[in-house]
């Protein structure tokens, strides 16, 4: 059982999103997974340029580190994203990430997987983030099983640090529980299902120009 987090602070492992993190790779270990971190922030990760190369041949042309992030999402049963809060939304580096991962949206190719998120912030709008995430990763085909976040004022209060901690050690081992149980969540199915769908209807349409995603949906058995 594989898991692959993802960590989008500019401070890396040693800031808050970074030690939050940690939390969950360690409660998915003490439940038997297999966990790989990738830091942003110690990798290159440019800004999409939209140049559909994705969609034609399956293989972004720019020469950085996201043919790593891809392999190592794809080798994954679950999956964990973690960011800070900016500005109600996540991190450049992680937007950046986002918006390169808009062949793997379109081929549905981490469909019936497993995914969490993290998130701190310095004061309002986790939750606001939190979901951005979670929804990001149903866009993806993932079943989502929860989030976990901070400020930092919990964060620098040892009781509050105990209690956020304690929660991120959970999510993960729910994430491993769910990746061996497979369940599927009721209330994610009608977004997961209508997004499927959205893609299904943009690769037929776009197949002549896209001829790498719409042979992935007929060798999936999608069309």
């Amino acid at each position: 059982m594989k898991i692959t987090a993802i960590l989008g602070s500019p401070h890396g492992l040693k800031g808050a999103t970074g030690t939050l993190l940690a939390e969950v790779v360690g409660g998915a270990r003490q439940a038997g997974a297999e966990t790989t971190v990738l830091s942003l922030a110690e990798l290159k990760v440019g800004c999409c340029r939209a140049c559909d190369a994705c969609h034609r041949t399956g293989t972004c042309p720019q020469k950085d580190d996201f043919g790593a992030v891809r392999s190592a999402l794809l080798a994954a049963d679950g999956i964990v994203l973690a960011s800070p809060n900016y500005i109600i939304s996540v991190s450049a580096q992680m937007k950046a990430m986002f918006d390169r991962c808009c062949g793997l949206l379109h081929c549905q190719s981490l469909r019936g997987r497993y995914a969490a998120a993290v998130e701190t912030s310095g004061g309002t709008g986790g939750q606001e983030v939190q979901q951005y995430i979670l929804r990001f990763e149903r866009m993806l085909g993932c079943w989502t099983v929860g989030s976990v976040g901070a400020t930092g004022a919990e964060l620098a209060d040892p009781a509050g640090r105990q209690r956020a901690f304690a929660a991120a050690a959970e999510l993960g081992k729910a994430l491993v529980e769910a990746i061996g149980r497979k369940p599927t969540f009721p209330e994610q199915a009608a977004e997961r299902d209508a997004f499927f769908q959205r893609m299904k209807t943009l690769v037929q349409f776009r197949k002549d120009a896209w001829p790498y995603e719409y042979e992935h949906w007929k060798s999936q058995g999608w069309l």
